[in-house]
């Protein structure tokens, strides 16, 4: 009797936690008898396993951070003040630039209203002394630059051709006087430059090819011909103009205001990439320039390959920054998108992916490392420079197609933020010297023989 009664107040136990509304939307859609004796013929160790299936199904894992800096570079190398200017220019990126890039991105504009921002950053001219310029590493530039491109490339560029080529043609070409003149306003960015070497019939044949000329006369110098490609072009207010001296053949660089007469610019269209950056064609027709607004130190191609020398590194470090900026953002996709009723994160294959872009980008983050460390030293040479420019740019592209390809269809729309990325590695690959230019560089270099013709 004993037995009957415990067994009866089990079952009533039992029939207390049945949900019957639930029970009975089950039982139209499986066979509940089948159902009950599969599971009483499952020993101990299988029913213990579905248990935690079922378990780990309703709790919420916690996943690990998305952090594209798998090797923890940033946090070991730098110093405690500039890991936290780090953050700040990232915690910038994130609030301000992210929110509103994919709508610039897609009219071809730009926001112009980040720039009084920017300057409150204190980060243009980041390496150079004086000037008001922070006089920082050159570690720390590229880890900047790095942080904007993984926001969005175009914006980087932007701050990359005001704070690296304009302000470097002036800090290691210019005189004294041309310094203090330009970089303490463009340090803040209340003057724009630009930098105008790229030609609509010469890219990389700069060195030797240049067809825009200058003519001296008395004490101004007459310039002729055309640039197409440059960046900030069609709002700079100083823009640096190189041109071949018709007298001895030489390259050197001027320094041109916005409204000069003789000097136009047009805004050029329709690009698959670098959209937000305002790229221009300037035409030079007779465009006088004052002899003192010739940089000084500025007598041949050489002079001016000091100045990308120093700024290709930071389009390396660009490149790992368009790579970060797909792989997070493909990662965190995979993590939120489901298929088969479960996240496509937890799928082999996505996890391959996944892996072979890390591995790639830490790769790159430590080459960049090894390279900024090399320009800190005072012993980067150009083919060290070009290495870095091949190989990241190279990878950078394995990397967003990768990570367009986990993400589908929703890889090509631009709220999912990879597209942009997929877009502009394309250019990232180009300029700065392209991958053949940089390839013959460092084979001159690793060889002893020149390739170039």
């Amino acid at each position: 009797m004993a037995n009957i009664f415990s067994t009866i107040r089990n079952a009533y136990a039992l029939i207390k936690h049945i949900d019957f509304g639930k029970l009975e939307a089950l039982s139209k859609k499986v066979d509940l008898p089948k159902v009950m004796d599969a599971f009483a013929n499952l020993d101990d160790k299988q029913l213990s396993g579905l248990m935690n299936m079922i378990d780990s199904g309703r709790k919420q894992k916690a996943l690990p951070p998305i952090d594209g800096d798998f090797y923890r570079l940033g946090e070991e190398a730098l110093s405690e003040e500039d890991r936290a200017l780090q953050l700040r220019v990232r915690a910038f990126l994130e609030a301000e630039v992210q929110p509103i890039v994919n709508s610039y991105w897609n009219k071809a504009e730009f926001p112009f209203e980040i720039i009084p921002k920017l300057a409150e950053l204190n980060i243009c001219g980041l390496t150079y002394q004086g000037y008001g310029c922070p006089g920082k590493s050159n570690l720390m530039e590229g880890i900047l630059a790095m942080e904007m491109a993984r926001i969005d490339t175009s914006v980087s560029t932007f701050f990359g051709v005001q704070s690296g080529l304009a302000m470097g043609a002036i800090y290691l070409c210019g005189s004294e006087a041309q310094k203090e003149k330009w970089l303490p306003g463009m340090q803040q960015f209340k003057t724009i430059g630009a930098f105008g070497l790229t030609e609509p019939e010469v890219g990389s044949g700069a060195a030797g090819g240049l067809t825009v000329t200058a003519k001296r006369e008395g004490d101004t110098w007459i310039l002729n011909g055309q640039k197409k490609w440059i960046g900030n072009a069609t709002f700079a207010d100083v823009t640096v103009i190189w041109a071949r001296d018709l007298s001895d053949g030489e390259v050197k660089g001027f320094l041109v205001e916005k409204g000069t007469p003789g000097f136009s610019v047009e805004k050029m269209q329709n690009k698959m990439a670098l959209r937000i950056v305002q790229n221009g064609l300037i035409t030079l027709s007779n465009c006088v320039v004052a002899e003192s607004d010739r940089l000084q130190h500025a007598n041949s191609f050489k002079d001016t390959a000091k100045v990308l020398r120093m700024t290709r590194a930071g389009v390396a470090w660009q490149a790992v920054g368009c790579a970060r900026g797909a792989y997070e953002n493909a990662l965190d996709y995979t993590r939120k998108r489901k298929q088969f009723g479960k996240p496509i994160a937890s799928f082999q294959m996505i996890q391959n992916h996944l892996v072979e872009m890390l591995s790639n980008l830490t790769a790159m983050q430590t080459l960049c490392f090894r390279l900024s460390q090399l320009q800190d030293q005072g012993i980067l040479l150009d083919e060290h420079a070009s290495l870095a420019k091949v190989f990241c740019s190279l990878r950078t592209r394995d990397v967003v197609s990768r990570a367009r390809e986990v993400m589908g269809g929703n890889g090509i729309l631009l709220e999912y933020n990879v597209a942009r990325f997929v877009a502009d590695a394309e250019a990232i690959y180009s300029y700065e010297g392209t991958r053949e230019i940089n390839s013959l560089i460092v084979g001159r270099a690793i060889t002893g023989f020149s390739a170039f013709v």
